[in-house]
């Protein structure tokens, strides 16, 4: 639907403050994340303990590939055609992945209660969860833990939209091509981060895997701070080499119920 709003927007030419139309329906619908909330509720429903993380890698790894690919191809389209015909591609590709996602991806959850469309019944759920049914060293730890991984996510989506206009203005003075670019060397991390958790399980627990991307991503967002060229922009981007593995170790002690959360 976004994509959809976006190229009327361009068609007929309205004002840029049009966009928020789709970026507000995008927000309220779920957005990316309800597809990374539901892509990893599906793993943790078909996985077991021992393979969890690993898959949860790979997904992951998934996002890296294809937003390589992505950033690559949309920065030289863009760059040479301007942007209507790349968000034709992308509103095909939603369109194609809804399809087959409906036709070809089985149900992970076998036995189905009764559901209602409108309901509180979730809230109240999680309202439980960290209030009922455990003890207080363990609400305590499952309180830490959502805080933690809601900051994480909250300056990774933030960061992003500041590092564009980051590398839009001077001293960088990027275009469309370089910010492809960058993206796909951003994107890079979730490669290196599944080879990174691959060998770092051999000898460590989920939670200090956790740690060390956690590390990672405030090495590479120092860098940032002080990048006053494009080989220093890369540089940052590249240290933040293993970021991603802050979420598959989170993740995966958070369904393991290491530390004695759940």
């Amino acid at each position: 639907m976004q994509a959809a709003i976006y190229l009327i927007v361009m068609y007929q030419k309205l004002p840029v403050s049009y966009f928020l139309i789709g970026r507000l329906l995008s927000g309220l619908l779920g957005d990316f994340n309800t597809i990374l909330a539901g892509c990893f509720s599906y793993i943790a429903d078909i996985s077991d303990k021992e393979s969890r993380t690993f898959r949860v890698a790979v997904l992951e790894a998934c996002l890296g590939i294809a937003g390589m690919f992505g950033s690559v191809i949309g920065g030289q389209w863009s760059k040479a055609q301007g942007y209507v015909n790349p968000f034709w591609l992308v509103l095909a590709l939603n369109l194609a992945t809804v399809a087959y996602a409906f036709a070809f991806v089985p149900e992970s959850v076998t036995q189905k209660g009764p559901s209602k469309l409108f309901t509180t019944e979730h809230y109240r759920s999680v309202y439980r969860l960290y209030t009922r049914g455990q003890e207080a060293v363990c609400r305590h730890r499952l309180c830490l833990f959502a805080l933690s991984l809601f900051v994480v996510v909250t300056v990774h989506f933030g960061v992003k939209d500041i590092l564009i206009l980051f590398e839009l203005s001077s001293p960088l003075c990027w275009q469309s091509d370089l910010i492809g670019y960058g993206s796909a060397v951003e994107h890079l991390t979730y490669l290196s981060s599944l080879l990174g958790l691959k060998a770092m399980q051999v000898c460590l627990q989920d939670s200090w895997i956790a740690e060390i991307g956690l590390l990672s991503n405030m090495a590479g967002l120092v860098t940032f701070s002080v990048a006053a060229t494009s080989s220093v922009m890369f540089t940052g981007k590249a240290v933040a080499w293993e970021r991603c593995m802050f979420t598959n170790g989170h993740v995966a002690t958070w369904d393991n119920g290491n530390a004695g959360l759940l």
